[in-house]
């Protein structure tokens, strides 16, 4: 059976479903990942498998679509004030891989294949940009987009993204070709501020009041289509004036990051962003073509070799150079050494504009898909060579039968006592924690405890959150524990939230989102070694019991004071501090 372009719809359908059904369970279980089954899934099943596809081409463009509203997923993830907190990482290391990484690989092209030094420029920058797409899937199925190698591995992303517009403007000045019947530049750089412009606009004053006019409404399936309209018009909009799409959904997910409705804008895109970002996967596997490969293998592996030793090199390198830890340098690194979609973009506007010739960039785009069915080997690599335990089997998240009237987000140190007072006193606790080491330590002292990733929507309505009475977040970090009081406080409203700071400032932030009660997690026991060492002077347990209190007392006011004027001085004449002596 073959799906040719005039095909019925579900007959194409079908064999794309079919095959990702059959491959993608099949490569997870082999501990190769799901992306490497979506590239296999589309070798099989393109022009240069089994032919049962034959205009790969097509199917790309509409697949991009998945990658669009990952972008857009990502800027629900982040807010204005994170980006620019991030600012450094983005502009100095993002800018500094892309030049060093694209003029370095252009020395193979160049002096090995004997290639034009303006085709082996474009080849080399083109090939310097990664997959955004490929990486944070990988991160998102090991969970690692909140650790430190993958804010740093996102940062490079989001500049390689912002860098196809220089660079295609670059093939343009490059091109021998008569360019002059475009606009000029002027009016060119206009058209892409005012989309800017009218994106951030429309994001920041818009789209909360249309959004709460369907919500009004009651009808669910409106609010998924409003949010399909709002991440596609944003990339329309950025393509028409010739940026990138994907860089139109990403700024109205930022846009949209402190939006009450952002929580539901991201659950109802979610099914369709695994589904179309699976196709784009499956896209890219249809276009290697077995015989080009075979044709020029040594060309392609020598390319292979040196372009993965160039990019985890230099990124390595330049983390290094920044002051960064060994694990994150060498995670960061392998995670970036593949080519990524927009050089598909680059390379075939490269072959339009005359700079390069359609050989070159059949090559370079056998290359690329190459280097991403490699990336998942090599991020495997990564915890064995950054020093760190290999990370065990990741558990199924199921949560049968579960009933209790209080949820535990976190079953650390902090989570485990919290668990004891709980249970002392026959209340019903459901608790749920994503270290699978941690979870089988519980189970071999009686627990029953829940493997599942706290920050995700699905999983807290899956454990119960919509019903319990009480929710505990018990995690270590401040970022994930601020994390889940936003989305419960927009998803679970009727839900106590009671949440371990990490210190006063984070506090102080915690009760901004709406907790009910926090606890700094070293407040109490300070609290307790400095009654003991007061004891340990030898003052009466009456006195020890005053100065306790009237410390708890000042604190409580000083705490008052600060949340009134958000300062974090304030209050500082209700400390006791410390006699200098001068000798």
């Amino acid at each position: 059976m073959s799906a040719s372009p005039q095909a019925p719809v579900y007959v194409q359908a079908l064999i794309f479903l079919g095959a990702a059904v059959v491959a993608v369970p099949l490569f997870r279980k082999l501990r190769l990942g799901s992306i490497l089954g979506y590239l296999a899934a589309g070798l099989v099943i393109g022009p240069f498998g089994l032919g049962l596809f034959t205009d790969s081409a097509s199917t790309l463009h509409i697949a991009e679509l998945g990658v669009v509203l990952f972008l857009f997923i990502i800027g629900l993830e982040l807010n204005l004030t994170r980006l620019w907190a991030m600012r450094r990482d983005i502009f100095v290391l993002g800018t500094a891989q892309v030049v060093l990484c694209g003029l370095l690989t252009m020395l193979y092209p160049l002096l090995v294949v004997d290639r034009p030094w303006r085709a082996a420029l474009i080849a080399g920058l083109g090939l310097a940009l990664s997959s955004t797409a490929l990486v944070m899937q990988l991160l998102g199925e090991r969970g690692e987009v909140q650790q430190p190698h993958g804010q740093k591995a996102f940062a490079i992303l989001l500049l390689q993204d912002l860098a196809i517009v220089p660079l295609l403007a670059l093939v343009a000045l490059l091109s021998p070709q008569d360019s002059s019947g475009g606009d000029p530049v002027w009016l060119s750089s206009a058209k892409m501020l005012g989309a800017v412009a009218v994106v951030v606009l429309t994001g920041r004053y818009l789209l909360s009041p249309f959004f709460r006019v369907l919500a009004s409404a009651g009808a669910h399936e409106v609010m998924t289509a409003a949010a399909l309209l709002v991440v596609i018009a944003a990339a329309t909009l950025m393509t028409y004036v010739g940026l990138s799409s994907a860089l139109g959904a990403f700024l109205a997910g930022v846009l949209l990051a402190e939006s009450s409705y952002r929580h539901e804008l991201e659950a109802d895109i979610e099914p369709f962003r695994g589904l179309l970002l699976g196709l784009f996967f499956i896209s890219v596997g249809m276009t290697v073509d077995l015989n080009i490969i075979a044709r020029h293998w040594a060309l392609l592996l020598g390319a292979l070799v040196t372009l993965t030793l160039i990019k985890v090199g230099v990124v390595y390198g330049l983390l290094r150079v920044m002051r960064n830890g060994h694990d994150v340098a060498i995670r960061t690194a392998l995670l970036l050494p593949q080519g990524g979609e927009f050089g598909f973009v680059l390379f075939s506007t490269a072959v339009a504009a005359g700079v390069m010739q359609q050989e070159q960039a059949t090559l370079l785009v056998a290359l690329v898909t190459l280097t991403m069915a490699v990336t998942p080997l090599l991020a495997a690599l990564a915890p064995r060579l950054a020093g760190s335990r290999e990370k065990k089997p990741e558990r199924e998240v199921r949560f049968d039968g579960v009933r209790g009237s209080v949820l535990i987000v976190g079953f650390g140190r902090f989570g485990q006592i919290v668990s004891q007072l709980l249970l002392a006193e026959g209340v019903d606790v459901t608790t749920i924690e994503n270290d699978v080491e941690m979870i089988e330590a519980a189970e071999r002292f009686g627990f029953k405890v829940y493997y599942g990733d706290g920050t995700r929507l699905d999983v807290l309505r899956a454990a119960g959150a919509e019903r319990a009475t009480l929710l505990c977040v018990c995690v270590e970090r401040k970022e994930t524990a601020s994390h889940i009081v936003e989305l419960c406080r927009t998803s679970f409203p009727l839900t106590k939230l009671y949440v371990r700071a990490y210190d006063r400032g984070h506090a102080l932030e915690l009760l901004e989102k709406g907790a009910h009660f926090q606890m700094r997690e070293t407040f109490e026991s300070a609290i307790a070694f400095g009654r003991a060492a007061l004891v340990g002077l030898g003052l009466p347990p009456e006195r020890v019991a005053e100065v306790e209190e009237d410390i708890r007392q000042r604190d409580r006011d000083r705490f008052a004071l600060q949340q009134q004027g958000h300062d974090a001085s304030a209050g500082n004449d209700r400390l006791y501090t410390c006699l200098l002596y001068t000798a």
